[in-house]
This record gives C-alpha cells, sequence and structure tokens, in this order.
C-alpha cells in the first residue's frame, strides 16, 4: 500500500499564508525592520534559506519578541532541515500567540519531523480546538495519523477539511487513500469519483483500480489500470497495468502489455520478469527464460530474478549455456549467498551431471554444503542433497539429510516420499511407510492449497506495486 503523500517541505503551503498576512502586522520601528521582513520573507518564498535566516536572525536581535518573526523563521529553519532550531522558535511562536491554530499545526509538524509523536499529536489537538474550521490544521493533522498508519484517525480530519474546502485535490485525495487502506472501500470510491468529476488524473485511475481490486472487481481493475496507463504511460502505470492480467492468470494480455513496458522500458527489471513470467505460464519456455536472462543481466547481484529463472529453467535446455553462465555470476557476485551457491549448483546438476558426472557432481555436493553452511536452515539443500546421494544409490548418506529437511519444514511433501523410498533401500519398512503415508497426506492439502508458484507471483507484483509507489509518494 502506498503510505499519503507528503506536502510540499512536510509544512503545510497554507502555514506560509498564514505568515504572509502577518506580514503585514510585523513590530514597525520605522522603515528597516519592516523592510527586513519583506526582504526575509520574499527569500523564504523564493527558496533563499540561507538569507532569509540571516535577516531574520539579525532583526530577531534589534526589536520585541515578535510572533511573525519568529514563526518566519521557523519555517525557514525547517525548509533547511534544522528540525532543533525550527522548535526553539516554533515553540517561542506558540507561547507569544497560543490561540493561532497555524501555529501550533506548524510546531506539531515540526514535533513529528522530530520524532516526538506524542507531543506532536496534543499539539495538533490544540490546534484543531483552537479553530475547529482550520483547513490546514484538520489536513495536517490527518496526515500525521495516516502517515502513522492509524487510518481510523486519520478519516475524521481528512474527511473535516474537505468539507471546509472541496476543491482541495490534494486532501481529497488523501482522504480517498485513508478509506482504501480503512477497507471502506466503498466511501473511497465515492471520494474518488467525487474528484474526478472536476478532473481525470492517472493516480486517481490506479486508485480506483486498487479500489476495484480489492472489492474483487478484477475486469473494472484493469479497466481502471489502462485509463491510469493511457494517461500516464509511466513504469509503474503500465507495469500496474499487465501485473493485473499476470495475478488474474490471463497470460496473453498480459505478455502484450509487458512487451510494450519492455520496449519503452528496456532497463526496467519488473518488465523483463513480468515478461518472463507471462510467457512462461503461457507455455512459451524459451522465450520466457530469456527475457528472464535479461533480468539477471539489469540486476546481477538481485536474489529475486535468480528465483524465478530457477523455476524456469528446467522448461528451456537449449538455453543451458546461457543459464548456467548467469548461475555462476550470481555466485560470483555473492558468495555468501545460500541462494547463489544453490541456484548454480542445481544448473550445473541438472544440466551438465549426467554427462560429465566424475568433474560435475563433486562440484554440485561441494556447493551444496557451501549453501547448507551458509544457511543451515535452508530446507531444499537438504533436499537435494539427499537426492544425489540417492542418485549415487548411497541412501545411508540420503536418509540424513532428507530428515534434516523434513525437520526443518515439515510440509515439504516431496521430502517425506524421497525419505520413506531410501528408508525402502534400506530395509526400514515401517518407517517407510510411516513417510509414506505423511507424504499422502500433505499433498492432498496441497492440492486444495494456491499453487505455490503463482502466489510467488502475487508477492513479486504486490513487492513491486508497493516498492514504486512508496518512492513516488514521498
Amino acid at each position: 500500500m502506498r503510505a499519503v503523500r507528503r506536502t510540499a517541505g512536510f509544512l503545510s503551503v497554507a502555514l506560509v499564508l498564514v505568515t504572509c498576512l502577518g506580514a503585514q502586522n510585523a513590530p514597525r520601528r520605522g522603515g528597516p525592520p519592516q523592510q527586513q521582513f519583506q526582504e526575509a520573507l520574499s527569500h523564504y518564498q523564493s527558496g533563499q534559506y540561507a538569507l532569509a535566516a540571516g535577516e531574520l536572525e539579525a532583526l530577531a536581535q534589534k526589536i520585541p519578541p515578535s510572533f511573525q518573526v519568529d514563526e518566519l523563521l521557523g519555517l525557514v529553519y525547517s525548509a533547511e532541515g534544522k528540525d532543533e532550531e525550527a522548535n526553539r522558535v516554533l515553540q517561542e511562536a506558540v507561547r507569544l500567540n497560543p490561540a493561532s491554530a497555524a501555529a501550533r499545526a506548524n510546531l506539531a509538524v515540526n514535533l513529528a519531523r522530530l520524532g516526538k509523536s506524542s507531543q506532536a499529536e496534543a499539539e495538533f489537538k490544540q490546534a484543531v480546538k483552537a479553530e475547529p474550521d482550520n483547513f490546514e490544521a484538520n489536513h495536517d493533522f490527518g496526515e500525521f495519523y495516516a502517515r502513522a498508519g492509524r487510518m481510523g484517525r486519520a478519516i475524521p480530519y481528512l474527511a473535516r477539511a474537505q468539507h471546509l474546502r472541496p476543491s482541495s485535490y490534494e486532501n481529497g485525495y488523501d482522504l480517498a487513500l485513508a478509506y482504501e487502506q480503512n477497507g471502506q472501500l466503498e466511501e473511497a470510491r465515492r471520494q474518488i469519483q467525487e474528484l474526478l468529476r472536476t478532473g481525470e488524473t492517472a493516480e486517481l485511475h490506479d486508485l480506483l483500480a486498487e479500489v476495484d481490486e480489492r472489492s474483487g472487481d478484477y475486469l473494472a481493475s484493469a479497466k481502471e489500470y489502462q485509463q491510469a496507463a493511457h494517461l500516464d504511460p509511466s513504469e509503474q502505470n503500465i507495469f500496474d497495468w499487465g501485473s493485473e492480467y499476470l495475478l488474474h492468470h490471463t497470460w496473453n494480455p498480459a505478455v502484450e502489455i509487458f512487451s510494450q513496458g519492455v520496449e519503452r522500458y528496456p532497463n526496467s527489471v519488473p518488465f523483463a520478469v513480468g515478461l518472463g513470467l507471462a510467457l512462461y505460464w503461457r507455455g512459451d519456455y524459451d522465450e520466457a527464460v530469456k527475457a528472464l536472462l535479461r533480468a539477471t543481466d539489469l540486476a546481477p547481484s538481485d536474489p529475486h530474478t535468480y528465483y524465478f529463472l530457477s523455476n524456469a529453467y528446467e522448461r528451456a535446455p537449449g538455453e543451458a549455456s546461457e543459464i548456467i553462465a548467469r548461475f555462476r555470476r550470481f555466485e560470483d557476485l555473492c558468495p555468501n549467498d545460500t541462494r547463489a551457491a544453490y541456484y548454480y549448483a542445481m544448473s550445473l546438476w541438472k544440466f551438465k551431471g549426467a554427462e560429465n558426472s566424475d568433474v560435475v557432481l563433486p562440484q554440485v555436493v561441494s556447493l551444496l554444503e557451501k549453501a547448507a553452511r551458509l544457511d543451515p536452515s535452508y530446507a531444499d539443500v537438504h533436499l537435494q542433497l539427499g537426492k544425489l546421494y540417492s542418485e549415487q544409490r548411497e541412501y545411508s548418506e540420503a536418509v540424513p539429510e532428507y530428515n534434516r529437511a523434513v525437520q526443518l519444514d515439515p510440509k515439504l511433501i516431496e521430502a517425506h516420499y524421497l525419505l520413506g523410498q531410501a528408508y525402502v533401500h534400506l530395509g526400514k519398512k515401517e518407517l517407510a511407510e510411516k513417510e509414506f503415508a505423511l507424504h499422502q497426506k500433505l499433498y492432498a492439502r496441497h492440492l486444495a492449497e494456491d499453487n505455490q508458484e503463482r502466489e510467488r507471483i502475487r508477492q513479486f507484483v504486490y513487492s513491486i506495486r508497493g516498492s514504486q509507489k512508496d518512492g513516488r509518494s514521498q
């Protein structure tokens, strides 16, 4: 899920407007102080924060304590990232004018940046109490709760702000997002549709797609993602559109959209992986592996791309040399990564083990043993060691590996069956029957559950959606 977007500089723009109005009542000790304040204000508004800070600091030395000077200086320090200095003068501004909702909201935002959440919450409460109809105070208080993940508390303040200023797109979007994240899908849909009546944006259609998806309306969701991509053909929007078809196993449209994405964004790892997955499930195995190989070239040290390649390569023996080369590179780049050693071992075993077993199998064993040392809890490593020993008819060596695998992962279906077979070869009939029974029980349960690989597709899609949207919302 996306976080609520930050307002520029984290401070409500409207608080600047309050300061601007306050400038009209700035202390008048002749022309120079007023002129100095106006120059500082102008420099602040143009982003020349160091100049503004120097002018305000000098002014503060000349005149009695001033609410307007302290508030503007607090905004300047905050814009410079000097939160401790900002806190000092914003506290003073509140002391000088405790009835100002804007001053208290400004201080609350600053306290939140300093990680003082309970104090920030208290100041926000004072701000909305002082001026219940202050749009900025309600909006900022709602965003404060939303950023903390407390959507139930955020919604009343965002809703109040929207009532006070129905034309506010930003607040309206954040309110819709809070509704969606809080599971109030109909309220979210109504709010989005209200905003759409005043103008279409890609992010509104994207959010409506998320609402439709959570409501179980896949067709409506795909349509909204498509509209978002047409309005703004960004990497994120096209990926969302294609991944919606990927999630619901509609392979042909997914292949078409991801192909367009790869053409438009040739260096995008998500598009390369998405295209590879769609092609694989459509049955185009050679092309799928080529797309996944491309993904590993784009992100040579990313284990996620190799995971999908490791689950697809057996269907594309014609790409054996390229596959082995990629896994060898991964192991070279990440010598302390269990998966790197494991994937390289499995590719060697699959494609080279039979033709040159005297050379390859010792290397496979060495890599698997390395993987087991790097991560003793990696059950699949022990499963594969057991299979390798079984192929060599070394059943006494295989049994401990299978046992270790099922200890680490009792739901590892294949391990129970293979352990049973090993016991049969060793003449341990009762132990074998026990393992076969467990295998049958687990296999029946597995058939009733989601396919594991398709679950990994969902995880991939949601992780990409979440990471890209979180980055965009900051």
